[in-house]
């Protein structure tokens, strides 16, 4: 009987062991939440996972002695798809940070769940700067570009240049909303005017009634508040409606290459823009874009470009700490500049915001343009804090006083 009870407790501690074992994640697990199938999808999708990977097989593929690995999922553009998969990947899954979360609405729905579990989220794919302002978390870092960036560039560009009066047509969610109230002030602050505006279903496919009150409301500038696949829709229709040749000009407030692609130079050639990556800026952005290349056969945006700088960052921030606790990594990355092929002179405010230099681009003609892909020619650097110069002052609660 003894010899059975010794065997049955050394059972017991055997099977205790094993789950005190399973219970220890093995990996370090990295989930890449992006619109992986709709309008959106050219410019973070499957372009965001791989680029994630490469940071990844680029650090050695291990952290602190574990085995990290990329996982990713398709949000669907609804917050509460996007929240319910960021809940179950703190808690299940052992995943340790997010990154992409394009679209604001995702991207605000997972930063309320990464406050909860304080974890780190690293956003390069939404714009809204409600993610820093009113909404802003601590272990949330705005990494690649956001809508007081654009604001300030594209809008601050365009208005100074004589575009004084504005009308809006806007994505109807965080996104439009914020990146038409930011250039609103940019507007303003210049002495320009807004004239009207108008929301836009998300994945709108027709754009033709909004565009004709763009037209009938006279405006010099037509500001495009929304990006992606709406963006696409909406220049070329306006091309259709002939607004340009009749004299008002079209501001696209957040353009992407791919989107500048999909358009061709014959439609979008002229359109200014504000982005904080080119693949042809200089010699680090194209040695780290032909490698991506490679992989895609496409050119890279500045979402998945920030999503191999931030995947990489956060890796270096795990090895010098030791540690994958999100309030201890995000500690870190605000004691040290943040510089690499993308971002540059950065540094990470109180409120998340990763503030860096952005460029005014000009999207070339036809006839200078050398191939498929040389799309842009530079106008001008803006340093980071100019480029994110708040508008409306600070609005972050943890940030303010």
């Amino acid at each position: 009987m003894r010899r059975v009870a010794v065997a049955a407790f050394s059972a017991a501690i055997w099977l205790l062991m094993g789950a005190a074992q399973a219970q220890t994640p093995d990996t370090i697990k990295i989930g890449v939440l992006a619109d992986m199938s709709s309008l959106y999808a050219d410019l973070g999708g499957p372009g965001s996972v791989t680029a994630a990977q490469m940071a990844v097989d680029d650090f050695g593929g291990t952290a602190l002695g574990k085995k990290v690995e990329i996982v990713s999922a398709d949000h669907q553009n609804k917050p509460d798809i996007g929240a319910s998969i960021a809940r179950q990947w703190f808690d299940t899954d052992g995943v340790q940070m997010i990154t992409d979360l394009t679209t604001s609405s995702v991207a605000l729905a997972v930063q309320e769940v990464a406050r909860q579990k304080n974890k780190v989220i690293m956003i390069t794919g939404a714009a809204s700067s409600d993610l820093t302002g009113k909404a802003c978390a601590p272990t949330a870092i705005h990494y690649a570009y956001d809508t007081t960036a654009l604001a300030n560039g594209t809008g601050g560009a365009v208005v100074r240049a004589g575009g004084k009066t504005w009308f809006f047509i806007t994505a109807d969610y965080a996104f439009g909303h914020s990146l038409q109230n930011d250039t609103s002030a940019v507007v303003e602050a210049n002495g320009g005017k807004v004239v009207g505006s108008v929301n836009v279903p998300l994945n709108t496919a027709d754009f033709s009634s909004y565009l004709l009150q763009a037209q009938a409301s006279k405006a010099q500038i037509i500001g495009l508040a929304n990006a992606g696949g709406d963006t696409i829709n909406s220049i070329k229709q306006a091309a259709e409606f002939g607004i340009v040749k009749g004299g008002q000009k079209l501001a696209g407030l957040l353009l992407f290459i791919s989107d500048v692609h999909s358009l061709g130079l014959q439609t979008a050639q002229g359109l200014e823009l504000t982005s904080s990556f080119y693949w042809d800026l200089d010699d680090q952005t194209r040695a780290w874009s032909k490698k991506f290349f490679d992989k895609t056969g496409k050119e890279p945006t500045m979402t998945q470009a920030g999503v191999y700088s931030a995947t990489t960052h956060y890796l270096e921030a795990i090895k010098a700490t030791n540690s994958i606790d999100g309030p201890t990594i995000i500690k870190y990355l605000q004691s040290k500049p943040i510089n690499d092929f993308m971002i540059r002179n950065g540094h990470l405010q109180p409120d998340g915001s990763l503030v860096h230099d952005m460029y005014l681009f000009e999207v070339k003609s036809p006839a200078d343009s050398k191939g498929p892909w040389d799309l842009y020619k530079l106008i001008a650097k803006i340093p980071g804090d100019e480029a994110y110069k708040l508008p409306h002052g600070e609005q972050c609660p943890a940030a303010k006083g």
